[in-house]
Formats: structure tokens, sequence, C-alpha cells
């Protein structure tokens, strides 16, 4: 058979000495790089014992938030789910009824509020759109789930816990991100 260009060559291998053909020079480079990776930094983290440190700009799960009363910030304005460009957010808003004062700050609140974690790109506008400062997302990873129909959060799953009934968890939850209070 005739080669279409000249450019093929024939390559010629030397002999390997018996040295070589045991690999023991190359089992040897091996081990050192091993044993000199021993004693260096773990560039890994122990996840459930050590916790890592997330940037200032870090977006996790999103969280619904309440004043320092225990009050919903949220009045169902829908400025989040029109500035999802996911169309990951549903609301329905509903009006407060008298003696609901405690529970709602506002006229208006959002009796359905659900996030489809499928589709939420963690984009943070739903943040940046809310006039009230109700919704942020949190240092909070999404947990892992099996079911798709586990990843819609609604209002029960989202909303911060009462500051009044449960200080610490108020402030666990808020985190070290800076939220500013409406007035």
């Amino acid at each position: 058979m005739q080669a279409l260009t000249n450019r093929a060559k024939q390559v010629e291998r030397a002999q390997m000495s018996f040295i070589e053909q045991l690999y023991l020079w190359n089992i040897l480079k091996g081990m050192f790089i091993t044993f000199g990776h021993m004693f260096k930094k773990q560039p890994t983290i122990r996840y459930p014992e050590q916790k890592r440190e997330f940037s200032p700009v870090f977006r996790g799960l999103q969280v619904l938030n309440r004043d320092e009363e225990g009050r919903e910030n949220c009045t169902a304005c829908g400025l989040c789910a029109v500035a999802c460009p996911a169309e990951a957010i549903t609301m329905e808003a509903a009006e407060r009824l008298p003696g609901e004062e405690k529970l709602y700050k506002e006229e208006k609140y959002a009796a359905k509020y659900e996030i489809n974690m499928l589709r939420c790109i963690f984009c943070g506008l739903c943040e940046e759109a809310c006039p009230k400062d109700a919704i942020y997302l949190s240092e909070t990873f999404t947990p892992a789930d099996y079911a798709r129909k586990n990843f819609i959060y609604k209002k029960n799953d989202l909303l911060i816990p009462n500051p009044v009934t449960d200080p610490k968890g108020f402030a666990d939850a808020r985190g070290s991100k800076v939220i500013r209070t409406s007035k």
C-alpha cells in the first residue's frame, strides 16, 4: 500500500532495559508525589463539620422577611414575579381582615406565594425589585431531593422564623446580610 503523502515516518523504538520493564522508576516517582501530598494543606473541606465562608455577594435560597414585630413584609405587589426572568415566582394577593394586624404589615398580603426552585436561576432580580425588602437571597444552599414536587417552595417554607417567638432562629435565618428596615 502506498502513502498519499511523504509525511508519514516510521518510528523506531529502542529496546527497554530490564529496569525499565519493571517500571520501578515510575512507581517510585509516583510514590514520592503521593508522599509529598500527605504533608500539604488539604484543599477540600469536610462539609457537615466545617462550613465554608461565603462571598458577600453569594446568592442562596430565597427567604420571605418579617419585621421586628413578626409581621410579614410582603404586600403581594407582584414586582418580584414580574422581574423574575425564569417566571419561577407565583403569588395570589388577599386583603387583611380585622384582627390580623399582628400578622401582616400592610392591608394586602400574599395569601399564596410559591417559588419553583427548578426554574430559579438565583439572579437576585426578585430581591432588587421588592420595594419592601420582603424577599432576599440568603446564605443557604438549596437542598437536594429526588421528587420534583419538593422543589416548589410554598410561603410557609420560605418565611423567616418569627423574631418574637424564635429570636435565635430569626438571627440565624438572616445571616450576615444587612437588610434595610422600611419605615
